[in-house]
């Protein structure tokens, strides 16, 4: 795959936007009152891999090219939007077509800045915006099975195994849970797969906490979870603080590290946001380079040298031969792509060759 990305929903005033624009510095609209993002807002970010740079001090590579990932800000939901309220659920089809969601959930406390729901209940919010995206599928899942039952009916077998799937989600929907609850083989899946169901997709929980939660004594990530009562099994939760993160984008890079560290935290809510991310999706990365570049590249867990090759130039897959490879940490330990070679540590793969995570690979492709 080119590139990750990642949707970013939630209630307006979530902190949405602001968390957008720290992560992408991305200068976009984060006034304190509902529906100031208009428009999505979409960005591209690198993505935090320290091998990168270590393996661009040992080669000297005149241009290095991170790997990316694609965030999209869109609208905050309110009730309703899923039926025209707000802003309507048009917004939600810019998120349709991205890879994870990451649903931000205020847990901060600013009285500056209005919450478009009563009281402070972070549990209720969660499912505010869950039941909205839902619904919104619902309605696709609907006119979906309308569809095959008028192919059904001709006698189209196909379709009629496609409502069977189709019935099931549109259950669980019915009862505003997300269609990823529901336990389908990769075959039905592939049925699913032209209806873009946002419930669907991997998704994470983005606690937007305050700026001190990392020094609070009582501060808890089991704190979080009972707050927003989740029911997912294994749901991924991060806390992250959208004001920090925008203070350390303003910071110079030498000095984000001292500044995490003084407060308590291991690294920024981006490097988490973007692990978490790949973890969820199973991607990992492999790196190229030349005389010309060097280049960190995405792709899933379990893929073959050839899909590997072909995430660098279409034609690639195709026409693979073999692949030079060596792990990352070899490569550091011999210092220079000679040495490894010398000491006989750079291996030649064939087409059943499954990636690793921090691979450097050199394809042989014919004509």
């Amino acid at each position: 795959m080119a590139k990750l990305s990642i949707g970013i929903v939630g209630l307006p005033n979530a902190g949405k936007s602001t968390l957008f624009q720290a992560l992408t510095t991305v200068a976009v609209p984060a006034e304190s009152y509902p529906f100031c993002t208009i428009e999505p807002n979409v960005g591209i970010v690198p993505v935090p891999d320290g091998r990168l740079g270590r393996i661009a001090e040992l080669v000297r590579a005149p241009k290095v090219t991170p790997a990316v990932v694609e965030f999209v800000d869109i609208a905050g939901l309110v009730e309703g939007a899923s039926h025209g309220e707000g802003l309507g659920n048009r917004f939600l089809q810019h998120i349709r077509e991205v890879d994870a969601v990451a649903h931000v959930i205020r847990l901060f406390e600013d009285t500056t800045v209005a919450s478009v729901t009563a009281g402070d209940d972070p549990s209720r919010d969660r499912e505010l915006v869950e039941t909205e995206l839902a619904l919104a599928d619902l309605d696709l899942v609907e006119a979906h099975i309308e569809r095959l039952a008028r192919k059904a009916r001709s006698g189209d077998r196909d379709a009629k195994e496609a409502i069977e799937v189709a019935d099931r989600i549109r259950e669980r929907l019915e009862k505003g849970e997300p269609a990823r609850r529901e336990s389908l083989t990769t075959e039905e899946e592939k049925r699913l797969r032209g209806l873009n169901l946002v419930t669907i997709k991997p998704q994470m929980y983005v606690a937007n906490v305050s700026e001190d939660f990392w020094s609070e004594p009582t501060a808890s990530y089991e704190g979080l979870l009972s707050s927003l009562r989740l029911e997912d099994s294994g749901a991924v939760l991060l806390p992250v603080s959208a004001l920090l993160e925008a203070e350390l984008s303003e910071l110079p890079q030498a000095e984000r590290a001292e500044y995490l560290g003084a407060i308590g935290a291991e690294e920024s809510g981006l490097a988490r946001l973007i692990r978490a991310g790949y973890e969820l999706l199973g991607l990992i990365t492999f790196f190229s380079f030349n005389e010309n570049e060097l280049r960190a590249w995405t792709i899933r867990e379990g893929a073959l040298a050839p899909q590997a090759a072909g995430t660098v130039h279409t034609d690639f897959e195709d026409r693979f031969i073999r692949a030079e490879t060596i792990a990352f940490e070899e490569f550091e330990h011999y210092g220079s792509l000679k040495a490894a070679r010398e000491a006989g540590a750079v291996r030649f793969e064939g087409k059943e060759y499954a990636v690793r995570d921090g691979d450097i690979l050199w394809f042989r492709t014919g004509a």
